[in-house]
């Protein structure tokens, strides 16, 4: 077991054994009836209660970054941390279960019992529209960290929810694309991501995916029992992904329990076929005793101890947000730029519309509603000296759509506040009840519409903030009628061309209308919404808001180059945005949007010293990574990313980070890239050569190398790594210890993360080129030295053939810092 996560691990209490009995004999205490009905969801979040066991219900939520809780008020906020690449590019198993612990203390905060993630299906692809809500290509890397999240989110009594099991790495067709994968695959790369999280960290619950694997939907596939149950030994409940059950049929798998409800494909269908024996009483009871366990370690079942009982010290979920922000970040290019000396600048330009409307997380299920965000250029404004003057230009557009406004430009005129009036109207245009609300984009998922509203109206009154034409609109899916200063300007539907629900809810089509202002000059915005009659899942979203509109591309970049050519330094953050990046959909290139490559070359021919941040979740091309004096990774950093990257180029901190998945230089160079099902069917043609391993494999073959391998990452010190020592020989089935020694050379604190590679050169099996075999971090001040333990568990030399095979003789091991270094190489005899 990993001693990281050996504390969080609920070790079996005295009694435990009479606490079980005492569940199954609960379960058999209920009628059929009950016991099916205990198997659908009570509604969009929650279990059913029967309070005549002492059974409340178990509360569920999204999402694998911030918990949101059963509702989308903004009202009622939550800490919103950096997305799941982010965390992983920090190879810290504490630090994702310090980031799963803050998870965990949000959770209880919002009456929570179980929190849908971690997402830790593998960068297949850098394709993969949920790219960033996942946490590596590596399944070893995916694993460690899953686990610590899983651990942490415990920790607190609160469940994890490991996703999406499995073979579930694009979102294309994602209802009904069957994922074709060869058993080896299966077991050493998409199987292996999750095993840690359920064998060493212990999850609660796993979901299930919504595509099929090798022709059966992922809720009826045998794969929920073999490996998860019978080798791994889960003893938790298999939730499904939202609406994912598809028949009765999944009732003979080891699917526990299917969302949302209370209408879905079980109920009294599931009734009739247990009544004619096409699922069996065993089946049913099996589920019901497993969603009492559940009840029961998170504290929803009377007369049963919780599995956590003594919580540890709370966590301050802002700073934890910053120190993973700064701890993910990846400095992949520094020609001595870096770190900027606050004290020797008297301005500095800061450029790019991230730089002012950053994407700090994913879009889709991930999405939560923070209490305040720091934008990079607010990061900067404020731990830069008085001084020191800062200039901002946009450079070139790359937000999409309608923005929603800045929640200090809306009043709310019914009620004389700021923000804005929501009211909920009844079929005869009578108030049935009202609400002040602080922010322009409004959801609701399940709860929050009273009982009889036919409509919603908003009122607000805007104010500009800076005088010329403003493109004004409302976003949504339905009928609609919109109101600028007593002028309807439409009033008609608007239709969803993308049937996808993660689109429809955070990118929805629109209306927008130009308005011309003077700065200071309110305009009072009305919009009444019709409610659709139907709903297979209850959710309505409404984004009043902003577009911006550029006349012309070439002046905002002369702009943003006068900015630069006059400051000292030039920083430009590109990014993506909402319409790239999210659930629901796959992306279509790897380009930055917009004229922002233009903007980089334009910005740093006018000033050398130019540092570029990119704010992504998952790779971009970059033409100018070789012509930019600095460029940081930043990914989508959460509510404090604008502070933490503030924190890092002013040397404050240094970057800690190390990428967890390759970047390519250009698109048709990457091995693994197709997303689009033919037929139906995603082939995992490339088999065990993901990732790294595929880019490895293509370079032995004479193809292109990346721009970025795996496992890189620059920091403001220098690291000497010494003699490593391990094993000479091995015997199988066993885990060793690997010894190396890191003196800090440089003149300040500084992280290394030394990383271990095996590999086999003369296999009577096929097997990547090289693979990490396990990991460690170290943080040293100045002249500082430790003798770092990587810890290689024995899985890594076996190979999967109809069960785990061992290959006697001869592996190397390679010790470096990234994927592509110049390895210190050490022999192994495995016996």
């Amino acid at each position: 077991m990993n001693p990281t996560l050996s504390a969080a691990v609920t070790a079996p209490a005295a009694g435990a054994q009479d606490a079980e009995t005492r569940i199954q004999e609960l379960a058999r205490s209920l009628t059929l009836e009950q016991q099916v009905q205990l198997l659908t969801g009570a509604d969009v979040w929650s279990t059913h209660a029967i309070a005549e066991i002492g059974l409340s219900r178990v509360v569920m939520s999204d999402g694998p970054a911030g918990v949101r809780g059963e509702d989308f008020d903004e009202r009622h906020d939550s800490v919103s941390l950096p997305s799941s690449s982010a965390l992983s590019a920090t190879w810290s198993v504490e630090t994702a279960r310090r980031y799963g612990q803050v998870l965990g203390q949000e959770a209880r905060r919002k009456g929570v019992h179980a929190v849908l993630g971690p997402t830790i299906n593998l960068h297949r692809s850098p394709l993969g529209g949920r790219h960033f809500e996942c946490m590596s290509e590596d399944p070893r890397l995916t694993a460690t960290m899953a686990a610590g999240y899983v651990a942490g989110v415990q920790s607190m009594g609160v469940g994890a929810t490991p996703k999406h099991y499995l073979a579930n790495e694009a979102e294309t067709e994602r209802f009904t694309a069957d994922s074709v994968v060869d058993e080896r695959p299966l077991r050493e790369l998409y199987l292996a991501a999750f095993e840690d999280a359920i064998t060493e960290a212990r999850a609660w619950l796993v979901m299930s995916s919504y595509n099929s694997i090798n022709g059966t939907t992922a809720s009826e596939n045998t794969l929920l029992e073999t490996p998860l149950s019978t080798e791994w030994g889960f003893d938790g409940v298999v939730v499904s992904d939202w609406t994912g059950v598809r028949s009765v049929e999944a009732a003979n798998a080891h699917q526990d329990l299917e969302m949302p409800g209370p209408v879905g494909h079980w109920g009294p269908k599931l009734l009739a076929a247990v009544n004619d024996g096409r699922v069996s009483p065993e089946a049913i009871l099996e589920k019901v005793t497993r969603i009492l366990r559940l009840a029961a370690r998170v504290g929803s079942l009377e007369g049963f101890e919780p599995a956590v009982t003594q919580l540890p010290a709370s966590l301050d979920g802002a700073a934890v947000a910053r120190e993973v922000a700064v701890r993910g970040a990846v400095l992949v290019r520094n020609k001595g730029l870096l770190p900027l000396d606050a004290k020797a600048l008297s301005s500095v330009a800061v450029i790019g519309h991230n730089a002012d409307e950053a994407r700090t997380q994913g879009g889709g299920s991930a999405t939560v509603m923070p209490k305040y965000t720091v934008s990079p250029l607010e990061g900067l404004q404020k731990a830069l000296p008085d001084d020191v003057t800062v200039t901002y230009a946009r450079g070139a557009k790359v937000a999409e759509g309608i923005q929603a406004f800045p929640r200090t430009s809306l009043h709310n005129p019914i009620s004389n506040v700021p923000g804005i009036r929501v009211t909920f109207l009844a079929d005869d245009g009578t108030e049935i009840s009202g609400e002040d609300r602080l922010a322009s984009h409004l959801i609701w998922f399940g709860v929050g519409i009273p009982d009889g509203a036919a409509s919603i109206r908003m009122e607000a009154d805007w104010t500009a903030e800076t005088a010329g034409v403003h493109h004004l609109g409302v976003g949504t899916v339905g009928q609609i009628r919109f109101v600028l200063d007593g002028t309807e300007v439409f009033n008609d539907e608007i239709k969803d061309d993308t049937d996808v629900l993660g689109a429809a809810l955070f990118d929805p089509p629109k209306t927008v209308h130009a308005v011309e202002t003077t700065a200071g000059q309110t305009i009072r915005i009305e919009a009444e919404y019709q409610l659709p009659q139907q709903q297979i899942i209850p959710f309505t979203a409404i984004l009043l808001g902003e577009e911006t509109v550029v006349a012309d591309p070439q002046a905002e970049i002369d702009a943003a180059v006068e900015a630069a050519r006059t400051s000292d330094v030039a920083v430009v953050v590109v990014g993506t945005n909402a319409a790239i990046e999210s659930e629901g959909f796959d992306r279509k290139d790897l380009d930055l949007p917009g004229y922002q490559n233009q903007l980089v070359e334009a910005v740093a021919a006018a000033n050398p010293r130019t540092v570029v941040v990119v704010n992504s979740g998952s790779p971009v091309l970059m033409p100018w990574l070789d012509t930019v004096d600095a460029v940081l990774l930043g990914w989508f950093g959460g509510q404090e990313f604008g502070s933490a990257i503030a924190d890092i180029l002013l040397g404050i901190e240094e970057p800690g980070g190390r990428l967890p998945t390759t970047w390519p230089a250009a698109l048709e160079d990457v091995p693994v890239l197709n997303t689009t099902p033919v037929d139906g069917k995603v082939v995992y043609a490339e088999g065990i050569h993901i990732g790294y391993r595929a880019w490895l494999k293509q370079e032995a073959a004479g193809g292109a190398a990346p721009a970025l391998p795996f496992g890189y990452g620059l920091g403001y010190t220098t690291f000497e790594l010494g003699t490593a020592h391990a094993p000479q020989a091995a015997q199988a089935g066993n885990d060793i210890v690997v010894h190396v020694p890191v003196k800090n050379t440089g003149t300040r604190t500084g992280r290394e993360v030394v990383q271990v590679y095996l590999d086999r050169a003369d296999s009577a099996v096929e097997r990547p080129v090289r693979w990490l075999a396990g990991y460690a971090g170290t943080h040293l001040a100045a002249n500082g030295t430790e003798s770092v333990e990587i810890h290689i568990p024995a899985k890594a030399f076996s190979h999967y053939d109809g069960g785990w095979q061992f290959e006697q003789g001869t592996f190397r091991l390679l010790v470096g810092r990234h994927a592509a270094d110049d390895f210190q190489a050490l022999d192994i005899e495995l016996r």
